[in-house]
């Protein structure tokens, strides 16, 4: 009994030391609320999900009637199946903030814990690939048709990686089927990911936002910013229960309220909002193999920028071409979601092509000019 008691003792103190004395910079905005939020997201999705797997049918016959009854004949099925689907977009929003917040604030210098969270974001864009498949209806079926055969491109095994991801020579049952189990296990696989960036975020402490080091500063994250993150919460949900209740399908597309149909094909193809900059960026490229180098490159560069050491102060709180630099790519991702979501004519197309390029050369450019300018600075200080 005794052994027991002290295992559950030193548990506690685990758990205690994640969270309630956990020791955080004293200067932290609300710009450091987006990993609580994402993580009650998180597990929303999950239980949401869990709940509708109990009634949804992986079978292109009646997936789409399946998702109709969850809506209409399930005691608040239309309750589980918007918070699922909004809860996505929310999830992602919050995601691309909390990755901007990164990129402005200079905290890919925590390498294990950038490299996590770029790995986190590249396994959420799969998982949500794969689950705006499962309802099975006209854009759902057309969306995995063109992004699967973006495959097809892969030089000599192209062909045969598209046949062995269909099960077949087209989208069909076992597509969906495979989808289906990727789709409720990966989610696992992601909160696993949050657990190992979490555990290497303690390891190293928080950025903030001035930059510096503020080991000196250090207060206790309960009840500070235990009370930040629960009012943030409070006025993200309240938003998200209005979305849910009152505009259940604002982020939905018309098209996919019509079941799947190999036989018609939609005028336009888009994806959710959440791929519509990486869509962009395929789409400019006239090279169909280019295209999807280019696409996946504007999501892996992130990886590059726990590459990008120096030894003196950073943050863009201090640096004017940083901050200048990082909204014009902002601008350029908002750009190229909007570009990603009109019809391919001009002057949409050129818009793409002229702000993918703008987002492409922020990662060189910009930091190149980030360096030069703190180096000048670091030898004055010398």
């Amino acid at each position: 009994m005794q052994y027991s008691v002290r295992g559950g003792n030193q548990l506690i103190k685990a758990l205690s030391s994640v969270v309630y004395d956990l020791p955080a910079p004293l200067n932290l905005s609300y710009f450091w609320n987006f990993g609580a939020i994402l993580g009650s997201f998180l597990v929303m999705q999950i239980l949401s999900g869990f709940l509708l797997v109990m009634h949804y049918t992986p079978d292109v016959g009646t997936a789409f009637s399946s998702v109709i009854m969850i809506m209409r004949d399930v005691n608040y099925g239309w309750l589980m199946r918007s918070a699922h689907a909004n809860g996505a977009s929310f999830f992602f929003f919050f995601l691309y903030m909390h990755t901007g917040r990164g990129i402005y604030y200079q905290s890919f210098f925590m390498f294990n814990t950038w490299n996590i969270g770029v790995s986190i974001l590249l396994v959420s864009m799969a998982i949500a690939f794969l689950g705006y498949v499962l309802p099975w209806g006209q854009m759902s079926y057309w969306g995995a048709t063109v992004i699967t055969n973006l495959f097809g491109s892969i030089p000599y095994i192209g062909k045969m990686l598209l046949e062995w991801l269909w099960g077949g020579f087209t989208v069909n049952d076992s597509t969906l089927k495979r989808f289906f189990a990727l789709h409720f296990i990966l989610p696992f696989v992601l909160f696993v990911l949050v657990a190992v960036h979490v555990v290497f975020l303690h390891e190293t402490g928080s950025s903030n936002p001035l930059g510096l080091d503020t080991s000196g500063d250090l207060i206790p994250f309960h009840p500070y910013f235990v009370m930040k993150d629960i009012l943030s919460l409070v006025i993200v949900i309240g938003v998200f229960l209005i979305i849910c209740f009152e505009f259940p399908d604002l982020f939905g597309d018309p098209i996919n309220f019509i079941p799947a149909n190999s036989m018609s094909t939609p005028l336009h193809i888009q994806p959710e909002w959440y791929f519509l900059f990486a869509y962009a960026v395929l789409r400019s490229i006239p090279s169909k193999l280019g295209g999807v180098i280019m696409m996946f490159m504007s999501i892996l560069i992130l990886y590059a920028f726990s590459f990008y050491k120096i030894n003196w102060v950073v943050g863009s709180a201090f640096n004017l071409f940083g901050q200048i630099f990082f909204w014009v790519f902002v601008g350029s991702f908002i750009m190229l979601t909007f570009v990603g979501a009109q019809l391919i004519e001009f002057p949409f197309v050129q818009m793409g092509v002229i702000s993918g390029l703008i987002y492409g050369f922020y990662f060189v450019f910009a930091m190149t000019v980030h360096n030069f300018w703190w180096g000048l600075l670091y030898k004055e200080l010398s």
